[in-house]
């Protein structure tokens, strides 16, 4: 998206840089259908906004009305009189502009609720292929700077914004209705005002864009210094890190000098020039006074109106780019939730229960990339109750196998049947709840070691998951536990050892009781002894089931019904262990080095 730069901030200072929309009006027209289920609401914070500014106009007009009628003839009572009613305005005024800021306040977080919620249910319906080509950071500012940005322009800017320009066009037409000569004297001092301005926010966009350039590079500093903690420790680099940090940072701090520098003149500038204004129109007035062609009274009107008229229009620059920077929040939102699934269940798809585990790649060819095949002509079959183990070097092809039978990705051409059926013929809901898979590097989320386990089947009784527990091997350490199975870990399972994550997920997948399974490198973090314990589990959980699993420790896939040796993206070898062994190939010469060890 192209960059531009904001208008003049709070107190006339000019923002950062911002973003423009590719669509506005469409993207407009999308918010409105999530605003408009609560009109009532919508039209009573019209009504509201109309009323408080009538209110705020009528101010001034009685100020000059209570100066020359009340005041200059001595009328003590009726001054009192209009004072109590001038009081009233002012208190009505503000009661009015609590009211519409609340019910926007309302609209604004309910339809970002309904915004949100249909967000993160957009994002469960879209393939690993999405998250792949996007990074979760850039996802998550989805939910958070994007709706915020959005939010805060519902509930605040919108409505200055209608109410600034009720504002603008009401003080207009009561200016020339009370003297005309006067109105178009306070106006002469606009143009150089719109001018002025102008050119500081033109002069400060490279300034701004260069700050911005700046904190980008702070944050990443400091974000790949922390990541890269115990490196920098390590070698001893700490002193080095920090030369580095006061370079960054002495660079941002240049940069923010001179954008806040030069764009901080705005205010003062535009300040004068409103004072300039104010003086002329003064002097203007009292000559006309003078003269008899106007009244104290007015005068005073027009000191009032002349204020209310600059302070708006330096706020609707400010208020046009707050709201254009929300518009390109939401179209980034909307880009995400017209994003179209890679995988569909077909109208007729199969519903199913349970699985034989009868899997058949059968000249299977894919690619991630155009003109960058994964997998070439992956042929192989496995039948009820087989372990099959994918075996190879890193980026050979062998996740890919797998992300393929659980139906992350489709394949390009060729075909892939389970229980003689394409794949796709499944309903993708039943096809996963039938497969299990246990990761090399295994999530767990923040809650209890309990309920962790149970996320493999959430109607199990305690009884069953320690059941599971037991299976996997991983009762021994949660006994010892302060709180045992009701102890509570962090996202991502931080505060427990990453052999102890993977015993839970094994743990988990064994309670889900799947027809097919996919272990991935499931005992590469886990100690010898535990091993021997979870080959026995894991023996016992594959029985009668086909399995697939991925392993570099050739130790532990010695009893598979058939090994598969893939390179490059094709399969080299394939056979039982001793089979593979007599050919004397890939496989042998990688075992015999794994044993030599």
């Amino acid at each position: 998206m192209q960059q531009t730069t904001r208008g003049a901030g709070p107190g006339g200072r000019v923002s950062g840089p911002i973003e423009k929309t590719k669509d506005p009006k469409g993207t407009l027209l999308r918010i409105w259908l999530y605003m408009k289920k609560q009109k009532m609401s919508l039209v009573a914070s019209v009504i509201l906004v109309i009323l408080s500014s009538i209110l705020s106009l009528l101010g001034p007009y009685f100020i000059g009305v209570i100066i020359d009628h009340y005041i200059l003839p001595k009328d003590v009572t009726g001054t009192i009189r209009m004072i109590w009613l001038l009081v009233g305005i002012y208190v009505g005024t503000s009661i009015l502009t609590w009211l519409q800021g609340y019910i926007m306040v309302d609209i604004s977080l309910n339809t970002i609720k309904v915004l949100r919620e249909d967000l993160f249910a957009k994002l469960q319906t879209l393939s690993l292929r999405f998250f792949d080509q996007h990074k979760h950071g850039e996802l998550m500012s989805r939910f958070t700077n994007d709706l915020e940005q959005l939010n805060q322009a519902l509930s605040q800017s919108v409505i200055q914004f209608v109410s600034s320009l009720l504002t603008i066009i009401g003080v207009t037409i009561a200016m020339f209705s009370l003297n005309w000569v006067l109105a178009i004297v306070s106006f002469l001092i606009i143009p150089v005002m719109l001018y002025v301005t102008k050119k500081i926010v033109s002069i400060s966009r490279k300034n701004f864009s260069q700050r911005q350039k700046d904190v980008g590079g702070l944050n990443g500093f400091v974000e790949e210094t922390i990541s890269g903690g115990e490196v920098i420790a390590l070698f001893g680099k700490e002193e080095d890190a920090f030369g580095q940090f006061h370079e960054v940072n002495e660079r941002l701090r240049q940069s923010s000098i001179k954008a806040d520098m030069f764009s901080g003149t705005l205010g003062p500038f535009n300040n004068f020039l409103s004072n300039m204004g104010l003086a002329i129109v003064i002097g203007v007035g009292a000559l006309l006074a003078l003269n008899g062609h106007t009244t104290i009274g007015i005068i005073a009107s027009f000191v009032t109106y002349s204020r209310q008229f600059t302070r708006p229009i330096n706020q609707l620059s400010t208020l046009l780019n707050s709201i254009q920077a929300a518009l390109a929040g939401a179209e980034r939102v909307f880009e995400t939730m017209d994003e179209v699934p890679d995988l569909v269940d077909k109208r007729d798809a199969l519903q199913v229960s349970s699985l034989k585990g009868e899997v058949q790649f059968q000249q299977v060819d894919f690619q991630y990339e155009q003109n960058k095949p994964t997998l070439k002509n992956i042929h192989f079959s496995a039948k009820t109750g087989e372990m099959i183990a994918l075996i190879g070097p890193t980026g050979s092809g062998k996740t890919t196998i797998i992300n393929l039978l659980m139906r992350f990705y489709d394949v390009r051409s060729g075909e892939l049947l389970l229980d003689g059926r394409n794949i796709k013929d499944y309903k993708l809901r039943d096809l996963r709840k039938r497969i299990g898979i246990v990761l090399q590097d295994p999530y767990l989320f923040s809650g209890t070691i309990m309920e962790n386990i149970r996320y493999g089947r959430l109607d199990a009784t305690d009884e069953e998951v320690i059941e599971a527990a037991k299976t996997a091997s991983a009762h021994g350490f949660i006994k010892h536990l302060p709180n045992q199975y009701q102890t509570t870990i962090t996202s991502g399972g931080q505060n427990i050892s990453q052999g102890q994550k993977q015993l839970l997920s094994i743990a988990r997948a064994i309670l889900a009781n799947p027809d097919l399974l996919i272990l991935d490198e499931a005992t590469s973090n886990i100690d010898t002894k535990t091993e021997i314990d979870i080959q026995r589990g894991i023996r016992n959980l594959i029985k009668g089931k086909t399995s697939f699993v991925i392993a570099h420790r050739l130790k532990t896939i010695e009893l598979a019904n058939q090994i598969i040796v893939i390179q490059d993206g094709e399969i080299i070898e394939s056979g039982n262990h001793h089979e593979l062994l007599n050919q004397r190939g890939f496989y042998y010469d990688l075992y015999s080095k794994q044993m030599t060890i």
